[in-house]
């Protein structure tokens, strides 16, 4: 499992819904790539409504023309990690935008890990699901 604290760099890729790379939705070929590269994760967010560089309004609301929603995809690691994966990004994304920001890292930890000295402080206190530790 990938460690990860403190300063990192946030890379947000703002494309289409509809953008695909060969036959296969963009945002899903950007977040296989990221996994294969091991990076510490990404996520994809869809867009209820935006405009980008073409100033057409893409919007959710029943009565639009338009379904091509936008799209963010959040990667988030290492800076020399994100930088090096930057060069598949250049390959994918021929519209869109490509966003890098200084962050930091307060708390990256998997589903079933040991969390360490934090076990135990939380004792009867619902997790993030609602359940309750014994």
């Amino acid at each position: 499992m990938t460690r990860l604290t403190g300063r990192a760099l946030r890379v947000t890729v703002l494309i289409g819904e509809n953008d695909t790379w060969h036959h296969r939705p963009l945002y899903t070929e950007i977040v296989h790539r990221a996994h294969a590269a091991g990076l510490a994760g990404a996520s994809v967010f869809r867009g209820i409504e935006g405009f980008g560089a073409s100033s057409l309004i893409h919007t959710s609301r029943l009565l639009s023309l338009s379904e091509d929603l936008p799209v963010a995809v959040v990667i988030v690691d290492a800076e020399q990690r994100v930088r090096a994966f930057l060069p598949q990004l250049d390959e994918l994304v021929t519209e869109g935008l490509v966003v890098l920001d200084d962050c930091e890292v307060i708390r990256y930890v998997g589903r079933g890990h040991d969390q360490g000295d934090n076990q135990g402080d939380n004792q009867g206190e619902p997790d993030a699901k609602g359940k309750k530790s014994s």
